[in-house]
């Protein structure tokens, strides 16, 4: 006898159907799966096989063949233990083959019979939604992720034995609690007000917030680089529901689970220096998502730039110029969404003490630091900004003090100009929107003409200039960009003398 079941493989961040053909047929025992399916599938056999004796189902003494087509897509994991299982009952006459019709099924078994969670439920709800299937059996854990994709009947249940006795009794297991859940400002555990003196520095990163700029942060150990990149998310505007959605698929499909479903706060990535390149970006020999896209929609943070490999840093480009990342393996291309902001912090030496007594490299050191950080990377980073000693005044309470909640308004406000004036924010603009946008006052013209002229900036160096003005002008409510806001931006990249960005 012949049982169809559908399920779902994961394809990147999507899902592609499934359908598993189970075929009881004479001759000696055997149990062989066919489809192009991955060891972890092909080692479903003795889950599946446990899972249903030790669940009390009587397993068929036959020729069993699981097909799951189509056969030329390569499938991969645990997800489709449930839908083999299924097959088996119900082609044993154990389950109606009918009742099988309206559900898609995606989990994996242990021995007992219990559902476990699997990556990438989210990305299987909605290709179920897609086509057309009426409901979707899932593990408990993976429900209220399931239920985020509305006009789908989700049964979220525990055990091999209560899907069969919802499809075989109509005995459905307790509902999935649909809340709505909206993301909401992120615990106050952390705040921008626990900064001291670093006034400046803060103003930076409200500019680079503002505009989705990529930030570096210079200064010796010690002085608040990543107590300040930590601190970054908090004056984030909060996700949309679609950045939401976007976010869970991808922390999903890594196996990084939401209790709620949703993911509502903005990513904060700060992988280790020693990660390698497909680490970062993505990639191995099944294709999974990197460091860079689990930080989609959120922040990147580099600690110890110069720690890095070059190889790593050089992988880096393509996602922070695309915003996604395409991973070829074999015929098989994956791509993963990497818009994110990125932030690096580094110490102005090996030491860490450039400039002071306390400093013992040598001009040799001082060299291949310097060689380590330059390179096209150091060209995308739109916001440089110099992270010193506070005082003991200020350690002690001194000082202007910025609240996450204050500087989170102001970075809405001038967000808020740039999707109405352009439906993106000024880090991503084109060439072209940026000419548009960008209108400069003749001052402002020639002082970043005469940057430019004098070897100061790239060609890119000056649009991504153009595009830091842009923000300082947005945040200042200015419609034309204006020659303080052009020498605002000279200033906030290291390279930029102060003298220069007044010239």
């Amino acid at each position: 006898m012949l049982a169809r079941v559908t399920t779902f493989a994961i394809d990147g961040i999507a899902s592609r159907r499934v359908t598993v053909e189970v075929d009881l047929g004479s001759g000696l025992p055997t149990f062989s799966i066919v489809g192009l399916g991955d060891k972890a599938v092909r080692e479903s056999r003795e889950r599946v096989r446990s899972a249903i004796e030790n669940s009390g189902f009587k397993f068929p003494q036959t020729r069993i063949t699981a097909n799951l087509a189509p056969a030329y897509l390569r499938k991969a994991g645990p997800g489709f233990d449930l839908a083999i299982a299924l097959g088996i009952l119900a082609a044993s006459g154990d389950i109606p083959a009918r009742a099988l019709e309206r559900w898609a099924v995606f989990g994996e078994l242990s021995l007992g019979g219990e559902l476990r969670p699997c990556g990438g439920t989210l990305a299987v709800a909605e290709g179920a939604a897609r086509a057309g299937v009426e409901g979707l059996i899932v593990p408990v854990a993976r429900g209220p992720e399931a239920a985020l994709v509305p006009g789908l009947d989700v049964a979220a249940a525990e055990s091999l034995g209560a899907v069969r006795r919802l499809l075989k009794q109509g005995i459905r297991p307790p509902d999935v609690t649909r809340e709505a859940i909206d993301p909401a400002p992120p615990a106050a555990d952390v705040d921008l007000a626990e900064v001291r003196g670093h006034v400046d520095v803060v103003n930076g990163l409200v500019i680079a917030a503002a505009g989705g700029h990529n930030v570096l942060m210079s200064g010796p150990p010690g002085t608040g680089k990543t107590m300040l990149a930590r601190r970054l998310p908090t004056i984030l505007p909060l996700l949309t529901h679609e950045e939401a959605l976007e976010v869970t698929r991808i922390h999903s499909v890594a196996g990084l689970g939401s209790a709620t479903g949703l993911v509502t706060d903005r990513p904060f990535r700060a992988p280790h220096h020693t990660i390698s390149a497909s680490g970062l970006v993505g990639g191995g020999a099944l294709p999974a998502p990197g460091e860079a896209s689990l930080a989609h929609n959120g922040v990147l943070f580099l600690d110890e730039l110069s720690e890095f490999s070059r190889s790593a840093l050089e992988a880096l480009r393509q996602p922070l110029e695309d915003g996604r990342v395409a991973i070829v393996r074999g015929q098989r291309t994956a791509i993963y969404p990497t818009r994110f902001m990125l932030v690096a912090a580094t110490n102005p030496c090996p030491c860490g003490y450039a400039g002071t007594r306390r400093c013992r490299c040598t001009d040799a050191d001082l060299a291949r630091h310097r060689r380590r950080l330059s390179g096209p990377l150091l060209d995308r980073i739109d916001v440089m900004l110099s992270v010193q000693r506070p005082t003991a005044a200020e350690l002690a309470g001194g000082g202007d003090v910025t609240t996450s909640g204050a500087a989170r308004a102001r970075v809405v406000e001038a967000r808020d100009r740039q999707l109405l004036r352009s439906g993106r924010v000024n880090a991503h603009l084109t060439t072209a929107e940026l000419r548009t946008v960008a209108r400069l006052e003749p001052a402002a013209e020639r002082m970043l003409a005469t940057a430019y002229e004098r070897g100061r900036i790239s060609a890119r160096g000056h649009h991504r200039i153009l595009r830091v003005a842009r923000t300082i002008a947005d945040l200042a409510g200015h419609d034309r960009v204006l020659a303080q806001d052009v020498a605002h931006a000279l200033g906030l990249r290291l390279d930029e003398a102060p003298t220069s960005a007044a010239a």
